[in-house]
């Protein structure tokens, strides 16, 4: 509830927090909301019949019932080395800060495999980047596809400030060229104007969107034969993966945020670009199937 998340959206992650064991990695640069998604998921799962380990850089907040280690390069407490030391302590849950290189990322998949559930990040451009780097990052395929529920990528937009909103309408030919869908939202919409409140800038706050891409049978085949990326994110949209700027037009429709404001925090989804009148609605919907 704390993360806004669509009712698909919240579905989705509800099984994956559900899940006994495997790895459930947030993506995305520094400052985009990961520790805050991470620690909400932790708490939303904390209760005395698990214990939960983590291991940041730094400690960001303190969680009640959580055992929270920092990493201390000065004395070589390495994200590999206190995730050794955290296993042996018998956790159920295990959070580490990030995954930066192989020794800490096959300590995090042999963690999943005997029976933990692990959290942990990726700077990746979006959810499928984290596969690939992963893969860049050595880690066996096979491995990668067997312990691995979902790459979730995150981004935060400017909302538009609630002081000086206008509706502004914009050129149809414009939004199809962004696979905007038109035919399901139209082309008027929210924006701010500008105000002494919010300095002219016509934004206030902040609020995350999201793309979640869970590993299917069909991804976990192209991900055994180390397909490239471009492969990989096509088949997670056929597997009906949302994608960031799908998910920022959600926050378009609901009045939260620009087309101006997606547009510069998300990339184009090329694979969509031709198929966007045609496509489904994206923003409502019946929830996803859960693989």
């Amino acid at each position: 509830e704390r993360l806004d998340l669509s009712e698909r959206q919240e579905k989705i992650i509800r099984h994956l927090l559900a899940q006994p064991n495997g790895i459930i990695l947030l993506t995305g640069p520094t400052g985009c909301g990961k520790s805050t998604s991470l620690y909400c998921f932790l708490s939303s799962i904390n209760s005395v019949q698990r214990r939960i380990i983590t291991i940041e850089e730094p400690v960001e907040y303190r969680l009640p019932g959580v055992s929270q280690i920092d990493v201390k390069p000065e004395i070589d407490l390495t994200f590999a080395k206190g995730l050794r030391h955290i296993l042996r302590q018998d956790p159920n849950v295990v959070m580490v800060g990030e995954i930066r290189d192989i020794e800490t990322a096959d300590i995090a998949i042999r963690a999943a495999m005997t029976g933990h559930l692990v959290f942990s990040t990726l700077h990746t451009n979006d959810a499928v980047g984290g596969i690939t780097r992963l893969l860049d990052m050595d880690v066996e395929p096979f491995l990668l596809a067997s312990v691995v529920k979902s790459f979730i990528a995150q981004r935060l937009v400017r909302t538009i400030c609630p002081d000086c909103i206008q509706m502004v309408d914009y050129p149809r030919d414009y939004l199809v060229e962004i696979c905007f869908p038109v035919k399901e939202l139209g082309t008027r919409f929210r924006r701010g104007a500008g105000c002494d409140q919010c300095r002219q800038t016509g934004y206030q706050g902040r609020a995350a969107i999201y793309e979640i891409c869970l590993i299917t049978e069909p991804l976990r085949k192209l991900i055994m034969q180390k397909r490239d990326g471009g492969e990989l994110k096509q088949c997670a949209i056929a597997e009906r993966m949302e994608t960031l700027r799908q998910d920022g037009w959600r926050r378009v429709a609901q009045g939260r945020t620009t087309i101006e404001e997606v547009v510069r925090v998300t990339q184009t989804d090329e694979v969509m670009a031709e198929t966007t009148e045609e496509a489904e609605p994206v923003v409502a919907g019946e929830a996803a199937e859960i693989h």
